[in-house]
């Protein structure tokens, strides 16, 4: 189920009002009816994975349970890697299996042995990336003594299920989300009001901003061999507008979905097109996978600690099986290793820390310096983004070395002025809001409140009106 589709326009109301009017006085009814209700927004795309959910759900309750019963370091050893191979094991399967065939089959043929394995038509389960980490996280943390193991089936479900995050995110930790299930929740004015003000902002990037610009990346990467440089340049850019619109978009309805309920979800991104470096690029794009991969495979290794070739090592590894996280191909690796590249001088200068403020945190413009970093750091994110958007390496070296052309300095073919004057407001509206869990929190708090609803009044037409043709949220494939 789709959050700009109107099966969920009329799904979420329903929800809704059960949950507030039918099953408020009773905090285990509310929790089933949320994990009722996650099964239903689940298995509308596809019924036959919900039995997927449900087993990595139980595998890991039962894990916790024994790890809370067991002493012996080997046995919670051995629980511990019951349940990352289980989770991983199906996520491999689903996910990577043909890719790992493929690339059998083509080193065979690298040296002239020609095999025919069995490769299978498979239906990768949406969201399985994200629910594995978090049921992942809650094993872990565990085995750490960080969290203590639920008793209650019901609560550990809806959390591993709870439908505003399922299938895209934020990942959300079970020392977060878990115990809100344990409370009494009850309806409150002002947070409902937020809620909505950031689903109808999440609905503004997704359907305004990042399904116009999906159709001019489609139409320039698809037959980028017929256009200029300039024109190539404009395409990338458009993407990396697309997928910032379209992901953080969900977040964004994720979240404020989540505060029509009562419960409070994990920032998962902070204006990461105003970072002046990359590495505060990583600290604010897709944070709660950022902070997972950290905290539960870059520390592990030992992070910065140690000699500058552990460094180097634990950088690499971090982004490169966050490429491969994101889909089964070579783009996806390179596309990973390459934000590495990027990453390392800072690392190795001890400079990967020092923008960790606002940008421009006191003022309305930012300073010459602060203009740079962010220029720079979109420009090489945006080379990043061709590899992340291509279709094979082929596509996206040709696509990139035909950007090495006196032509970059031509007018594009392709000038789409409303698309233009969209995103043009669409930064403005961002930067204005830069301070804010998203951009138009309390941006017009100053106004009457008649301006207020005006303006948001506006923003729902300009969704109506300039909405482009509905396309599914990016990071489903994932």
């Amino acid at each position: 189920m789709l959050f700009n589709s109107l099966d969920f326009a009329i799904f979420l109301p329903i929800v809704f009002v059960l949950y507030w009017f039918v099953t408020q006085r009773n905090l285990k009814i509310q929790n089933i009816l949320i994990l009722v209700s996650s099964y239903v927004f689940y298995g509308w795309w596809d019924y036959r994975f919900l039995a997927l959910i449900v087993f990595s759900t139980l595998v890991d309750y039962s894990i916790g349970l024994q790890l809370a019963k067991s002493e012996k370091k080997s046995k919670r050893k051995l629980l511990l890697w019951t349940s990352i191979l289980v989770n991983i094991g199906f996520l491999g399967f689903f996910k990577y299996y043909n890719f790992f065939v493929d690339n059998f089959v083509n080193a065979f043929s690298f040296f002239g042995n020609e095999i025919q394995p069995n490769t299978l038509n498979i239906i990768l389960p949406v969201g399985i990336s994200f629910y594995t980490f978090q049921t992942l996280s809650y094993t872990i943390d565990i085995y750490k003594r960080k969290l203590k193991p639920t008793n209650d089936f019901v609560a550990f479900g809806a959390f591993v299920s709870f439908f505003p995050q399922l299938v895209a995110g934020p990942i959300e930790r079970a020392t977060n989300l878990l115990p809100q299930f344990y409370k009494k929740r009850s309806f409150k004015y002002d947070n409902a009001v937020d809620g909505l003000r950031q689903i109808l902002w999440g609905l503004f990037k997704k359907i305004v901003i990042a399904d116009n610009c999906a159709y001019f990346v489609n139409t320039i990467f698809d037959n980028y061999a017929d256009y200029g440089a300039s024109t190539l340049f404009l395409g990338a850019v458009f993407f990396a507008f697309q997928i910032y619109g379209d992901f953080s978009g969900y977040s964004d309805i994720a979240i404020g979905t989540s505060r029509l309920f009562g419960f409070n979800l994990k920032q998962n991104f902070a204006f990461p097109y105003f970072s002046r470096d990359i590495a505060e690029f990583w600290r604010r794009w897709h944070i709660s996978l950022s902070t997972w991969f950290r905290d539960y495979v870059y520390i592990p290794l030992g992070g910065s600690r140690g000699s500058i070739w552990n460094k180097i090592r634990n950088v690499f590894i971090i982004f490169l099986v966050s490429g491969f996280w994101h889909g089964a191909n070579w783009t996806f690796i390179v596309w990973g290793g390459l934000n590495a590249l990027y990453f390392l001088p800072l690392l190795i200068v001890k400079r990967n820390r020092v923008n960790t403020n606002v940008v421009a945190e006191f003022k309305i413009f930012p300073n010459l310096k602060e203009s740079f970093g962010m220029l720079f750091t979109f420009i090489i994110t945006v080379i990043a983004w061709i590899f992340f958007r291509a279709d094979s390496l082929n596509h996206a070296t040709q696509y990139i070395s035909r950007l090495v052309d006196v032509s970059l300095f031509n007018i594009p073919e392709i000038r789409p002025t409303f698309l233009f004057v969209l995103i043009f407001i669409f930064i403005l509206i961002e930067w204005a809001g830069r301070r804010q869990l998203y951009a138009i929190q309390t941006l017009w708090f100053r106004f009457p409140r008649i301006i207020r609803l005006f303006i948001y009044y506006l923003i729902a037409m300009t969704i109506f009106l300039y909405g482009g043709k509905e396309q599914e949220f990016i990071y489903f494939q994932f």
